[in-house]
């Protein structure tokens, strides 16, 4: 028997050796070969499940670390183990059960902070996120999970300034750490903070070319890229975050209505409900019964009182589970979800993992392919995504007819008599504008818009102000380029009719070049001020083109940086040309397409039909393409 515990105590000293040289495999055997001669050990049960969760064995770990925590109940390994793996049965509260019991045996345990917040995190419960990953590094200083999970959270609450060191102390100690240059990147670009772009760039993109869980796929939409990579970038994220079940249905309903589910966060005064309210109020309830999720926060504004009337049925479902979602979605037997979140900001992306409908699509929210086998559809025109990136989506590709994007032909205008000197303007002189996102904004548009400044004598760019100190941050850029400060003028956030009133005093809106404006560029085509863009290469930088096609002014649209330049330098010297484009925009905006939300809702819905069509000839999702009729 002595000979049987030196021994097991020799295979449990090498297997703890192989697993910090992360041999899982070897450390798998020497712990099997050590739990033959003394069963029954707590910590060599634990370490075993430990080496198992590592190679993704969560079945036979679970069971392992079961048996470990009921040896010995006060094994802090083992409960952090068993936690994992409810974790990965998406037992959240199981999971948080399990880390608290090894804090209570082990209150140092930085792990098992790191992981409740981790569960936290999951619960969007983010407030109690940030204290457990704070607790966790407090504990242990160098600890790069913890670090960068709290980076994350941190840029969740736009505390970009705070985050960074956080994710440059984890790169440090982790390069390999993933996902951690593009969170960096992420909060660099949300401070217009360039000061190492294009090596930033390069670092992200030559990690996920090289087949690396390197990006989050929402950060590498705003860097200069293809749909090639984007797609690649999405598909690792997609296998590494959300693994997707297979579900049985049952079979398509005949001769009732097609129940239509839209999922978001953003049920209250936000960019999507602004596009999307008059579209729910046109659906034909006699073909289709329109159903909300809103899993955003709880509000009473005048605009979910207006999402609440205009939709059949409004389900407020943001204190359920993921699980308690889904099983209510199938219950309710939802022939299409329509997921307006991707991967944004508040996502429940696994509701859709799960497939709570036999017909899912992405639109609206993501410009991009989610590089999910669980989204069917992704609804586009043929600008966004043109025939020939179609290979670069993992979903079929629906093309409207015109612009994909809904807009609401009711949205009000302030009647509010703004000057220029209300919004700190100049009183003469050439108003540009761009009141994009700071994450939209690069170096090299930016390049360009001083020299627009530097050649237009008394001309201003006019932003939208934010926290953080980014105001100082571009004018210093701008001095940076020879661009006196004061001639970079920012606009307070206020509400949307107001705001869009406001717009009566620019010049002309400046679009981005890698993620275009969006729900910023209908905003204001829609108060009457022309847009400039370029089109880019990927969806994300191909929308605003997208939307003056529909709005009738192609001529806005150049295709290279250098007509960009020169176009805007045009407009800007030659009032005539740019009044004539002004007044077309007028002239349209009660015909065009872009502002016809019946028209879009027939085409959307006609979308919708030709969908359930396919499945109820038992076709796969395939491409639809919608006649502009």
């Amino acid at each position: 028997m002595n000979n049987n515990l030196e021994t097991a105590r020799a295979m449990f000293l090498q297997a703890a050796q192989l697993l910090l040289k992360e041999d899982y495999a070897g450390a798998e055997t020497c712990l099997r070969s050590a739990h033959r001669l003394v069963p029954g050990r707590p910590s060599v049960m634990s370490n075993l499940a430990a080496a198992l969760i590592a190679q993704d064995r969560y079945a036979e770990a679970r069971g392992w670390a079961e048996q470990a925590t009921a040896a010995d109940p006060d094994n802090a390994e083992a409960w952090l183990n068993l936690g994992r793996c409810r974790e990965y049965d998406k037992d959240l509260a199981g999971a948080l059960a399990a880390y608290r019991r090894a804090l209570a045996a082990r209150p140092d345990y930085a792990e098992a902070w790191c992981n409740c917040g981790n569960v936290h995190t999951a619960l969007r419960h983010y407030d109690e996120a940030l204290a457990a990953y704070e607790k966790a590094t407090a504990l242990k200083p160098d600890f790069p999970e913890a670090l960068g999970n709290q980076a994350i959270v941190l840029n969740r609450f736009s505390r970009p300034a705070e985050a960074i060191p956080k994710i440059d102390r984890a790169i440090a100690l982790k390069p390999t750490l993933p996902y951690a240059h593009s969170i960096r990147f992420q909060a660099k670009m949300a401070l217009c903070d360039w000061s190492s772009f294009d090596e930033d760039c390069a670092t992200i993109t030559g990690n996920v070319a090289a087949g690396r869980v390197a990006a989050l796929p929402f950060a590498f939409l705003g860097l200069p890229s293809t749909p090639a990579l984007q797609k690649q970038c999405a598909e690792f994220y997609s296998r590494d975050k959300y693994p997707s079940e297979t579900v049985a249905f049952p079979a398509p309903r005949r001769g009732e209505r097609i129940r239509i589910g839209y999922f978001s966060a953003d049920f209250y005064r936000h960019a999507t409900a602004y596009l999307m309210a008059g579209l729910f109020e046109h659906h034909d309830r006699s073909r289709f019964e329109i159903f909300g999720f809103s899993f955003g926060p709880p509000s009473g504004d005048e605009m979910r009182r207006r999402l609440e009337a205009g939709m059949e049925h409004f389900l407020d479902v943001q204190a359920k589970t993921d699980a308690e979602i889904v099983d209510l979605a199938r219950r309710l037997q939802i022939d299409i979800a329509i997921d307006l979140k991707g991967y944004t900001q508040n996502e429940r992306t696994k509701i859709f993992a799960s497939r709570m409908a036999p017909i899912q699509a992405s639109y609206l929210g993501y410009p991009g392919t989610m590089g999910a086998d669980f989204i069917d559809y992704v609804i586009a025109d043929p600008i966004v995504i043109p025939p020939e990136h179609a290979p670069h989506y993992t979903e079929a590709v629906v093309r409207l007819p015109h612009s994909y994007q809904v807009t609401d032909n009711r949205r009000d205008i302030s009647p509010r008599p703004f000057s220029r000197a209300d919004a700190g303007l100049p009183q003469d002189g050439f108003v540009f504008c761009c009141f994009n996102n700071n994450y939209k904004l690069t170096p090299d548009v930016f390049d360009i818009w001083m020299r627009l400044l530097d050649r237009v004598p008394g001309s201003v760019l006019w932003l939208l102000e934010s926290s953080d100190g980014v105001s100082g941050m571009l004018r210093r850029e701008a001095e940076t380029r020879g661009i006196a400060p004061a001639r970079l003028v920012f606009a307070r956030r206020m509400d949307s009719p107001e705001h869009l009133a406001r717009h009566r005093l620019a010049d002309l809106f400046l679009d981005t070049f890698h993620y275009n404006a969006h729900t910023t560029a209908s905003d204001a085509l829609w108060a009457g001020l022309p847009v400039l863009t370029r089109l880019g290469n990927t969806f994300a930088g191909r929308v605003a083109a997208s939307l003056l096609h529909a709005a009738g002014l192609p001529d806005m649209v150049t295709t290279s940086s250098a007509d960009y330049e020169a176009l805007a330098l045009e407009l800007a010297t030659s009032p005539a040309k740019l009044n004539g484009i002004r007044e077309r925009l007028a002239l349209n905006r009660s015909t065009c397409p872009l502002f016809d939300t019946p028209r879009f809702t027939r085409h959307i819905e006609a979308a919708y039909r030709a969908m359930w069509d396919r499945r109820a000839g038992d076709l796969p999702p395939g491409p639809v393409a919608i006649d502009p009729a």
